[in-house]
């Protein structure tokens, strides 16, 4: 008995200690990554002279005037709503697109399919900066070097993953619903609208945060394809901050957190879909 307490005990230590080293790493990588965005956030409240002074020194005092002339200098409400209608546009046609794609490769398994969903999941391993010129090339060509053709490419960039994340979640919903709708007189389309889609809430939020994250973001892309000065989103008006000659620290991390804030909104309010969503595709 003396045996079995002591070694309950050892046991007990080494999940206590187990624990704590976890809390630490997690602590640590947590500064690691907050860090970034303190110093951004810190220096958006100082002026110019301040940040070359000391990058991570405190602000004497909120110096709003930085957002006030980022704001202006961005043409923030123009820049907001060309980003917006771009991620909202693209977001949708990717939920539509690959949750369809998904759906047909999951119930019609054929050696087509199967070759199909790997090429989909292989397309995830493929850098943007391997067809990138090409790309510019053809859709030039094309005529779509404009607000269309960029949510066109955001489309075939974003439907690999999607296509991943919807095939293992459709696995898990019953066939038998499908088939009870077609006795009743469904064809494909109303299955699928009416049966399948409303089942895909969770996957979908999941699949809409991380598109609209990288949509939002991206830089290259729209540098690439947008050549109307009317057109920029805000990562690319944000870029004019930093001239060939001279950089605006102070108005480029007012700018930039100005950015960031609709996007960490969006991400705060859907947060608890993300885990939901991935793992309830992942365990069938």
């Amino acid at each position: 008995m003396v045996y079995k307490e002591e070694g309950g005990r050892n046991v007990m230590v080494q999940k206590k200690a187990g624990l704590a080293g976890l809390t630490v790493l997690g602590a640590v990588l947590a500064i690691i990554f907050v860090s970034p965005i303190f110093i951004l956030l810190n220096n958006s409240f100082k002026p110019l002279r301040d940040i070359y002074i000391d990058i991570l020194a405190l602000p004497s005092g909120l110096y709003l005037e930085n957002y006030t002339k980022a704001f202006k200098a961005l043409d923030f409400v123009k820049s907001f709503m060309n980003s917006l209608g771009i991620t909202i546009a693209a977001t949708l046609a990717i939920i539509i697109t690959s949750s369809m794609a998904a759906w047909v490769l999951v119930r019609y398994k054929t050696k087509t399919s199967s070759i199909l969903f790997s090429i989909f999941a292989c397309a995830q391993l493929i850098p943007f900066q391997c067809v990138m010129l090409p790309l510019v090339e053809n859709m030039s060509n094309m005529g779509f070097m404009n607000r269309a053709g960029l949510v066109f490419m955001y489309v075939g960039f974003g439907c690999s993953m999607s296509i991943v994340l919807f095939h293992g979640f459709i696995k898990n919903i019953p066939l038998e619903l499908e088939e009870a709708a077609r006795i009743d007189g469904c064809t494909m389309v109303h299955t699928f609208f009416l049966i399948v889609l409303p089942l895909l809430k969770t996957i979908m939020v999941t699949v809409a945060i991380i598109n609209v994250m990288w949509i939002w973001n991206d830089f290259l892309l729209p540098q690439l394809i947008i050549n109307k000065p009317g057109w920029q989103t805000i990562p690319l008006k944000t870029y004019m901050f930093f001239g060939q000659f001279t950089k605006k620290w102070d108005l480029a991390t007012a700018g930039l957190v100005l950015g960031m804030i609709p996007i960490i909104v969006f991400y705060l309010t859907c947060q608890k879909y993300i885990v939901k969503g991935v793992t309830d595709g992942a365990v069938k």
